[in-house]
């Protein structure tokens, strides 16, 4: 059975505190945004896999109820970054299972000002590290780090990433100019998305002389944290046909979520503990499952929490081989004009990166590319795009859609 989104929609992403709203406030701007996006009310949505990581128990209840009070399911889920992804699969999973005709995906986060640490996605100093007075489900990714790298003061999550970054420059002859390339491509492109966090441009020049978070990864190479939500409706195709949604109808043509496996830990590599193995096997399930691979994809929206990761993503999604993702970036190859247009939201590193709604936001961004309704930041001709969500603990989702 196939499955389709017919509605998207997104608040602004903005930094923690910059206004006075709640996450549930969030997610009735943003769910309602879907439905209308869809030409439907909440009524007709069976089930509601609701996404975030850093509110208490029932949240997503909370959330819902904002938009109706109708005692349909909801469910509330937290896979650290791959959160809005992972509610996305849950609804693509009870459409395409017969359970349900139209469900509703969302995502919200509402977090602080600062660098992530403690305990939803980092905050571990090597086997022994604790959150909130409880072992780190993260703790065997950062024993990784600590027996390799040590442990430093600085953010934990920018610290394994960077360490990642410092193998692969080691490794492969990678630059601090590549990875800075990422950065100020992401950032060029947010220029155009009036629902960016940020919306400046910078150079490659400007984006390594900015303040270093850990090395080599300067504070224009890293996803800040932020608030903000997004959703998107799916549904089965009786349901596009029964209510004439042909022409809003993105097909979700395939889709596969990993976890670690051996791999992740057996190298005592960096690279392989922030999820390169995982990334690498959902792909290559998603374009199973969905008869395409990378060379029929457009437009990518990929989980660049830190520029070193769209480096590890281009290499486990197949747009080059192993080590050569610097030159990539560097070619041109991912920006307009090149073989595929990547992070044309600004990505993680400028859209912003609320924790539960990052993989809901990338798949709305799909959506409007393949419809042809990115205005500035449109990619010619896009109609198929590919999403990957990725988070530490750890779970990877790669989605693939069709228009």
């Amino acid at each position: 059975m196939k499955s389709y989104i017919v509605g998207v929609g997104m608040t602004r992403f903005e930094k923690p505190e910059s206004r006075d709203w709640q996450y549930w406030d969030m997610a009735r701007e943003a769910g309602g945004a879907a439905l209308a996006d869809a030409g439907i009310g909440y009524g007709s949505v069976e089930q509601v896999p609701v996404g975030y990581c850093f509110q208490a128990s029932t949240a997503g209840q909370r959330a819902a109820y904002e938009l109706g009070l109708t005692g349909v399911p909801v469910y509330n889920v937290n896979n650290n970054c791959a959160t809005g992804s992972s509610a996305l699969m849950l609804a693509r999973q009870f459409v395409e299972g017969g359970v349900s005709d139209c469900v509703l995906a969302l995502g919200f986060e509402k977090m602080k000002r600062g660098a992530l640490g403690g305990g939803s996605d980092g905050g571990a100093r090597g086997e022994a590290a604790h959150a909130g007075g409880r072992t780190s489900p993260v703790a065997r990714h950062y024993g990784i780090m600590a027996a390799r790298h040590g442990f430093e003061m600085t953010p934990p999550t920018a610290q394994i990433f960077g360490n990642a970054a410092r193998e692969h420059m080691e490794r492969y002859g990678t630059t601090a100019a590549q990875l800075a390339a990422v950065g100020a491509k992401n950032h060029r492109h947010s220029v155009n998305n009036p629902n960016a966090q940020f919306q400046d441009a910078y150079s490659v020049e400007e984006v390594l002389a900015a303040k270093t978070i850990h090395r080599p990864l300067t504070r224009l190479q890293c996803s800040p944290t932020s608030d903000g939500s997004a959703a998107a409706v799916v549904v089965s195709e009786r349901f596009v046909d029964r209510n004439g949604l042909r022409d809003r109808a993105v097909e979700l043509a395939g889709q596969a979520m990993t976890t670690d496996t051996e791999e992740s830990f057996a190298s005592g590599s960096c690279i392989d503990a922030v999820g390169r193995p995982m990334s690498r096997e959902a792909a290559r399930q998603a374009y199973e499952n969905s008869g395409l691979g990378i060379e029929d994809v457009d437009v990518i929206e990929l989980h660049d929490c830190f520029s070193i990761n769209e480096l590890l993503t281009y290499e486990a999604l197949g747009m080059c081989g192993e080590g050569e993702s610097g030159k990539l970036v560097e070619s041109g190859a991912t920006t307009y004009g090149g073989r595929w247009v990547v992070n044309p939201s600004g990505g993680l590193i400028s859209k912003g990166h609320p924790l539960g709604a990052t993989g809901l936001a990338q798949a709305a961004e799909l959506v409007w590319q393949l419809r042809g309704e990115a205005g500035a930041r449109q990619v010619p001709g896009a109609r198929v795009g590919l999403a990957h969500n990725i988070g530490l603990g750890g779970a990877a989702v790669v989605t693939v859609l069709r228009r």
